[in-house]
Parts: C-alpha cells; structure tokens; sequence
C-alpha cells in the first residue's frame, strides 16, 4: 500500500516536472520568437534608414549638379548678353562718330561755298582739301542692309526712321517716344505676368499722344512682339512672343537713343542722293 503510494506520489512530481518544462519551453520559445522579431525590425530599421541616407546624398549631389547647371547657363547668358550690349554700343558709336565727321564734312564745305562766294583765290579751295577731316562721297556711306537681319538692327533702323521722318520736329518731342518706348519695354520686362504691362490700349489719349500717332512707334512695338488682333483695340503681348533678349536690346536700342543727340542724323544724310 504505501508502495503504491510512493509510485502515485513520484508520478504526480514526474508529471508535474514535465509540464513544468513544457511551460518553461514554451516560453522560451516565445522569447526568441519575440527577440526574431525584434531583430528583424531593427534590421528592416537599419536598412530603411541606409536607403533613406542613400537616396538623401544622390539628392544632394543632384543639387549640386543642378546648381552648376543653372550657374553656368546663367554665365553664359550673361556672356552672351555683354558681348551682345557691347556689339550694340560700338555700333552706337560708331553711329555717333561718322554723323560728327558728316557734320563736320557739312561745315567746311560751308566754309568752303562761302570763301568762293567772296571771290576768294583758288588755293584756299587747295588749302581746305588738307583739312584732317577728309571727303566722304555720300553714296559710299550708304551700308547696304544684308537681306536677312536682326531684330535688333531692325529695330535701330525703324527708331532711325522715326528721327529722320520728323527731324523737323522738336528733338524733345521724339525723345519723349523714345523715353515711353523705353518704360512699356522696362514694364514688360521686369514683370512679364502682369497682363496690364503687356495690354496697351490703342485709343488710351496719354499713349496716342507719345507714341500711337507715330507709325514707327506702332511698328517699334511690334518688332519687340506686340500684336494687334484684327478688330481690337489693343496691343498685346502674349507669353509665347515675349521674348526677353529682344526686350534688352530694345531696352538698349531705346536708352541709347535718347541719350544720342546725333541718333539718327547720319541716316538722314547718307541716304540723300
């Protein structure tokens, strides 16, 4: 009897150590589960964290690259742009000079008419012929305009023909032309989007009276892209003509001619017959 007793007794102990390893196995194993688990989270965490590291350099040097890119397109568009204000001012120049040598050409002739005139010798006609300026025949000063040209040398051209086809008039009054020709340009220029700027009202009594009167004014306009549609009032500029080099040399073109007493002077005489 207590034979059976001690085997019950060492049974239940056996039994109760073996669940007891079943639970202490289960939740050991629930542990590593939950430390795989963990891991893994810290390995996907890691390796989010590198490509995220990754992707943020190829950002940067994209950056980089991009900002070297628009630094040297905006080099070259301010190269471009001197040398394109320098060939402009050296044709001004040139401009300027060879309409002092036509007036100086006017003077002594001049002089000259008026020494015969008063009986003079001939030799003061021989004398006169040694003057540092020397004669320019008329006709070959004439520049022949080569078939296709720029924007802007039609554009100097028709602000030319303005001076000459009113040269009678105050200089004052086609410099004002020149000065409102400017500030629309300027307008337009420095803020394209505003729709004001690139609108201008034909019938508007302050533009008529500065510029819409004068043809060349209306065809000046024109040349930096403004458009009339058929039927409108208005002048306008779209967006797709803007063009904003054009609107710089007709900045320059109109700036300089303001400030060139002589703008202008030489055409009128070159092209005399």
């Amino acid at each position: 009897m207590r034979t059976n007793r001690s085997l019950r007794i060492c049974l239940w102990w056996s039994l109760t150590l073996r669940l007891s390893l079943q639970i202490h196995l289960m939740i050991l194993q629930k542990l590593l589960m939950q430390e795989q688990k963990n891991y893994r989270k810290e390995q996907a965490r890691k390796l989010r964290e590198e490509q995220e590291t990754k992707r943020e350099r190829e950002r940067e040097k994209e950056r980089i690259r991009a900002g070297k890119e628009l630094m040297e397109t905006k080099r070259i568009a301010e190269e471009n742009e001197r040398k394109r204000n320098i060939a402009l001012r050296k044709a001004e120049k040139d401009e300027e000079k060879k309409a002092r040598e036509k007036i100086m050409l006017k003077v002594n002739a001049d002089k000259l008419e008026r020494k015969r005139r008063l009986g003079l010798p001939t030799e003061t006609e021989s004398a006169s012929t040694s003057n540092p300026v020397s004669p320019l025949d008329p006709k070959r000063i004439v520049m022949s305009s080569p078939s296709v040209v720029s924007k802007a040398e039609e554009m100097r051209e028709c602000l030319r023909s303005l001076r000459r086809n009113h040269k009678d008039e105050d200089p004052r009054i086609t410099r004002r032309v020149f000065e409102t020709l400017l500030t629309i340009v300027r307008n337009v220029a420095k803020k394209p989007d505003e729709e004001r700027y690139r609108r201008i009202r034909l019938k508007n009594r302050l533009f008529h009276e500065r510029v819409g009167r004068y043809k060349e004014g209306i065809e000046f306009m024109e040349l930096c892209g403004f458009k009339r549609v058929e039927g409108s009032e208005f002048l306008s500029l779209s967006k797709r003509d803007s063009d904003i080099n054009r609107l710089r040399d007709a900045a320059f073109l109109l700036n300089s001619a303001s400030a060139n007493p002589f703008f202008g002077l030489l055409s009128t005489e070159a092209e005399r017959p």
